[in-house]
């Protein structure tokens, strides 16, 4: 059964020791804690916050007492006194501070290790406990009190029999000979011009944003292909290409541009800046001939043909990717539809990141290009908050039909998944899966093997309607950039140049 969803949900911080051992849920250290009697009293603030009082009577406190106090008499050092044979008081009095300390650590994490358990509590962060507050009274009950986001409780919605929409196409030759263009086209001689830019021409420019009288953000010479649009992390800017139409390099253009309602920056969150661009260089593409030279260059092929083969294969890995999108969207519709609850926006905020990092791995998973990258993620910023809490809606409903399915990760799980990242990106499997750890994105990793099966599941017991399918013409260039100057859910997206090469040989093996 999937680990809890302290695991899951969110990407854990560091904890006290008692803030993992409520997390650990009745463990600390990896040992069953023993019985501690306490009162627990949990209000409700909204659907996924609790606040938790503890209570720990006198008598466990004395009982903790007592059992410190006899493990330390027989070492207990006091002058005139040998080892072991001071007086009870006199140690006492000696160790009091050191007791005192002690004994208030142990009850926090004999407490934690328990309330989760007791309140019945499914926490997916760790608790805001401030651990230098508690007190160890000299008389009386100890009590503390924290706040922790826990696992929204819900009825699951009906899932089975659902009327599913499901994408369907016949990769053509013309879808493959319109591809294999625009793959030629990244190897492409870029020729120096003097002419005003053309859409598809690429441009280096220098981007300044101002917004009354403040420059809020700059970059200098971004590559950028000629489109209608132009898209920025937390702004879109229409009619791109015509704004520079008649620019010539030296030149400076200005727009007005609206930053999105969920910008990092709250002061600028619908506010109209000012951009401004300057056209340091126009080039023009020239695409090569498909050469036997530049056939080992994209990984060792023989001829146009098994080239082309490769390309298909390409394809039918992004018609599935779009398939799977596609379906699941709807499947998430479906099950979020009487989802009313609402979520932290904190917690959204931390997850937004984890969002980005899951649709990046699923993007390069499934073979797409570092500008369709940079494009979805730059379209998932810009509405990053709304997005996150449907994509968070839908992780727990699906946690929870995983476990009531008792759907489970194998190792299998992820040496699949590694491995079909690892040939899209051209890196072995071990470097991919280091990478991974390196950035704690196994986490991220397991939901994505989990929600896939239980998608599975959901989509074993729909029913089915073929329409059809049209692969995406971008009418957008993505800059991976913001124009307040920050972004909610930083992600370093795919920085490889325009004019690297593209190893198709890997895709083909798949």
């Amino acid at each position: 059964m999937p680990p809890a969803a302290s695991a899951d949900a969110t990407q854990p911080l560091a904890t006290s020791d008692a803030s993992e051992a409520l997390l650990g849920s009745g463990t600390a250290g990896g040992e069953q804690v023993a019985e501690l009697k306490f009162d627990i009293d949990v209000t409700n603030v909204s659907t996924c916050q609790r606040r938790v009082k503890v209570t720990v009577p006198r008598e466990e406190i004395d009982r903790y007492f007592n059992e410190a106090i006899g493990e330390l008499m027989p070492n207990a050092l006091l002058p005139g006194f040998r080892p072991g044979r001071a007086p009870k008081s006199l140690v006492t009095n000696r160790f009091r501070t050191e007791l005192n300390d002690q004994i208030r650590s142990k009850l926090l994490t004999d407490a934690m290790a328990q309330v989760s358990d007791r309140a019945k509590l499914a926490p997916i962060s760790e608790p805001d406990l401030d651990v230098a507050a508690v007190v160890l009274p000299d008389e009386g009950p100890m009590t503390f009190e924290f706040s922790i986001e826990v696992r929204p409780e819900f009825e699951l919605p009906k899932w089975k029999g659902l009327s599913i929409n499901r994408p369907t196409r016949e990769i053509s030759d013309a879808d493959v000979e319109e591809a294999s263009r625009e793959i030629l086209r990244e190897r492409g001689r870029l020729v120096p011009s003097n002419e005003p830019p053309t859409t598809g021409d690429l441009v280096v420019a220098n981007l300044r944003f101002t917004h009354g009288g403040e420059v809020v953000s700059e970059a200098n010479e971004v590559e950028i292909v000629v489109r209608s649009k132009l898209s920025f992390a937390d702004a879109e800017l229409a009619g791109f290409d015509k704004l520079i139409s008649k620019a010539k390099p030296g030149a400076t253009v200005s727009a007005e541009i609206a930053v999105l309602p969920d910008a990092a920056r709250e002061d600028l969150r619908g506010e109209k800046v000012n951009a401004e661009i300057t056209l340091v260089d126009v080039k023009r593409f020239q695409p090569p001939e498909l050469s036997p030279s530049l056939l080992a260059e994209f990984g060792g092929f023989e001829s146009a043909e098994e080239f082309r083969a490769a390309v298909r294969k390409q394809l039918e890995n992004r018609l599935e990717w779009h398939r799977r999108r596609q379906v699941r969207q709807q499947v998430a519709e479906a099950l979020t539809a009487s989802a009313s609850w609402d979520l932290p926006p904190e917690l959204l905020r931390r997850q937004a990141q984890r969002e980005l990092e899951r649709s990046i791995l699923e993007l390069r998973r499934s073979g797409f290009d570092d500008d369709t990258i940079r494009r979805h993620v730059n379209s998932l910023r810009q509405n990053v908050m709304a997005s996150t809490s449907r994509a968070l809606k839908e992780h727990f409903i699906l946690e929870k039909l995983a476990e009531e399915n008792q759907i489970a990760d194998a190792p299998a799980d992820y040496d699949e998944e590694i491995r079909a990242i690892a040939s899209q990106s051209g890196d072995s499997p071990r470097r991919v899966r280091s990478s991974l750890e390196k950035r704690g994105l196994m986490d991220v990793l397991r939901n994505q093997i989990i929600e896939r099966k239980t998608i599975d599941l959901i989509t074993s017991q729909a029913k089915f309607k073929d329409v059809p399918f049209e692969f995406e013409r971008p009418d957008s260039d993505a800059i991976d950039h913001a124009v307040c100057g920050s972004v909610v859910g930083e992600e370093e997206i795919p920085t490889a140049t325009r004019s690297e090469a593209m190893d198709l040989r890997s895709v083909s093996r798949r």
